[in-house]
């Protein structure tokens, strides 16, 4: 083909509607080939019938449908990225490629290698800012380093928000800028993966949930959160307009949360090392008990503690867990049984609709006290009073636990103040070999 074309390439940006490289594609003055990628160096990693492969699938095929309206089909492919684009760059008189960065340790690394080979090609390798409002490396202290904590990063990215417009990318009004190509989609099976059962959460945007939230959040049996993670992680929802949502809020405790998220983002990137390491290093010197037998009832929701056994029920049946839930369960795995972080963090990557790299070790390391801004090591959790808080009249609990009054529910797997006091002394002599 001789006609210069420019290639999309979607990631974790499965919409149309509001989607910044998308839009600067569609502006270049030429016609637009988009293009979806599933990757081995990925997908070789998940089960066979991982909820989330089948939800990308689902999220291709309508957004080609839509597209198909305006004449143009979505090209999907499976194989090496760099593979791909040899066979694309052999088919198309490509002059440009877009896409939306991405931040995690992998993507960057794979982004590079594309660019590299689109330079030796003649290639323009365009990213664009879309899944963030601040880039990484934008809301920093005034000598250029990362902020550690997480209040003074929040004032200092809601200053600089001020100066920020965050105005859309209207590309769904530019979607007859395509080439004109009939749909080409990978089918599930050839990859290897069958359908999940498990569907994604639907996302609640609306003003009083948002409005709510400060009041509502905290309550697993309320259902009163907007579920908007595996939207933000798939891109199928754009961030601007969450923050325009919760902006218009008097109460900005929904906002915070979008800016916990890009605290963790800015982390991840500026600290890649902690998807396998504590950042705080006595906590890889802590001699965990790593008990396969308890960690398997952590697993299936056996622990003995009902709302630890119905967070974990609750993820196992759905992909999803009520956040209040995700802080008790997480530090219920490493202070009460003594099992490392990142059995966790592992396990909660494979059950998780809306896992995020970054969110997921930089909570899970929050929740350990082995992070950056965590929680002190030595705040541990009350499985039993984390009942009285937050579900009362055990609601929750009897959605995922009808049992936990009968004797066929298991006994507590440990005992909370002898844990506690393992825990403690176990961190306390990991302290004392860096002294």
């Amino acid at each position: 083909m001789n006609e210069s074309i420019a290639l999309f390439w979607f990631r974790r940006d499965l919409r149309l509607e509001d989607n910044h490289g998308l839009f600067r594609a569609l502006s270049s003055g030429k016609r637009v080939v988009p293009i979806f990628i599933f990757d081995p160096c990925i997908l070789d990693e998940l089960p066979k019938d991982d909820h989330r492969v089948g939800f990308i699938w689902a999220q291709l095929k309508r957004i080609s449908a839509q597209w198909l309206d305006k004449g143009t089909g979505l090209q999907v492919f499976y194989g090496a990225v760099e593979t791909v684009f040899e066979e694309l760059s052999s088919i198309y008189s490509v002059a440009e490629i877009h896409t939306n960065r991405d931040y995690e340790p992998y993507a960057r690394q794979r982004d590079e290698k594309i660019a590299r080979w689109a330079e030796a090609k003649g290639i323009a390798f365009h990213t664009h800012q879309d899944q963030v409002i601040f880039e990484p490396q934008e809301v920093v202290k005034s000598d250029g380093t990362p902020y550690l904590v997480y209040t003074p990063f929040s004032k200092a990215w809601l200053a600089k928000l001020d100066q920020k417009t965050l105005e859309g990318y209207p590309s769904e009004e530019k979607l007859n800028h395509g080439l004109g190509l009939k749909e080409q989609m990978v089918d599930l099976a050839l990859m290897g993966f069958t359908s999940s059962i498990i569907h994604p959460p639907q996302a609640h945007t609306e003003d009083r949930r948002i409005a709510d939230y400060a009041q509502t959040r905290n309550f697993p049996f309320l259902d009163a959160t907007t579920k908007v993670g595996v939207h933000l992680r798939f891109g199928t929802i754009s961030v601007r307009s969450l923050v325009r949502k919760a902006m218009v809020s008097e109460e900005n405790t929904y906002l915070k949360e979008l800016i916990w998220r890009e605290f963790m983002m800015m982390l991840l990137w500026h600290f890649p090392h902690t998807v396998q390491n504590s950042y705080k290093p006595v906590f890889d010197r802590i001699a965990w008990r790593n008990n396969q037998e308890e960690f398997t009832a952590w697993c299936q929701g056996k622990t003995g503690y009902p709302l630890v056994d119905a967070g974990m029920r609750e993820l196992n049946a759905t992909g999803f867990m009520h956040n209040r839930v995700r802080m008790l369960v997480g530090s219920f795995l490493v202070k009460h049984l003594l099992i490392d972080w990142r059995w966790g963090e592992a396990y909660f990557a494979q059950k998780l609709f809306d896992f995020e790299l970054s969110s997921n070790v930089g909570n899970w390391q929050w929740v350990a006290g082995s992070g950056i801004d965590a929680a002190p090591y030595f705040r541990i959790f009350n499985p039993e009073e984390q009942v009285k808080k937050f579900d009362k009249d055990h609601k929750y609990i009897r959605r995922w636990v009808p049992e936990y009054q009968e004797f066929t529910y298991p006994k507590p797997i440990v005992d909370h103040k002898m844990a506690r006091e393992r825990f403690l002394q176990a961190h306390k002599a990991a302290a004392s070999m860096l002294n």
